[in-house]
């Protein structure tokens, strides 16, 4: 999201300067998107349980990664399972799936995690691992885009911790709109070019 929207509003800016966009939080409850209802054009993250009337296209897979201050006085360029459970740890609870995606991939590996803060958003993490000791376990693409804090390392999770869909959904009545599906073919194109550079 952090790099994925950026980069969608640069192109959509490049090839229809005209267009307004409004990007709203994708949270749990799909039928407040309005997306279900056909009022909101589409919605992009983890799709669960769509209903009938949304189509549902994968965009890409993502995995997770640590960030760690670039100075911190035990991590060096790896951190270990037994470093991993003995830090502090920023949990961010967005308002989508991800979420519940990290809770299961650490479950799956038995990993503990002592949460020393939680955040509601992605944003508010680099200035919280900047000042502190402590560790956040992001999406990679959003990992991606944290290199380029000098303040910030990111590390392969300790475990695999497996990967997980970026999808795109619409209601079926959009399937065969001119102005829609040159939308969805702009965002489609901008995960591919996003997730080839990321290697992803």
């Amino acid at each position: 999201e952090l790099i994925l929207m950026p980069a969608l509003v640069a192109r959509l800016r490049a090839q229809a300067p005209g267009i307004r966009l409004r990007m709203t939080p994708f949270g749990n409850d799909l039928a407040e998107t309005g997306v279900i209802s056909g009022t909101t054009a589409m919605v992009l993250g983890r799709i669960v349980d769509p209903p009938d009337n949304l189509v549902v296209q994968h965009l890409m897979d993502d995995g997770l990664a640590c960030v760690v201050r670039r100075n911190h006085p035990d991590v060096d360029r790896a951190i270990s399972r037994e470093q991993y459970e003995s830090l502090k740890h920023v949990n961010v609870l967005p308002p989508g799936r991800i979420r519940a995606g990290v809770f299961q991939a650490l479950g799956k590996q038995n990993l503990k995690r002592d949460v020393a803060v939680s955040v509601t958003h992605f944003l508010a993490v680099p200035e919280m691992i900047a000042v502190t000791d402590y560790c956040a376990t992001l999406p990679i693409l959003i990992c991606r885009g944290l290199e380029r804090d000098p303040r910030l390392k990111v590390l392969p999770a300790p475990v695999d911790l497996g990967t997980f869909p970026v999808e795109l959904g619409w209601h079926v009545r959009y399937r065969d709109d001119p102005a829609h599906r040159w939308l969805r073919a702009a965002v489609i194109d901008t995960a591919r070019s996003i997730s080839e550079s990321s290697g992803v």
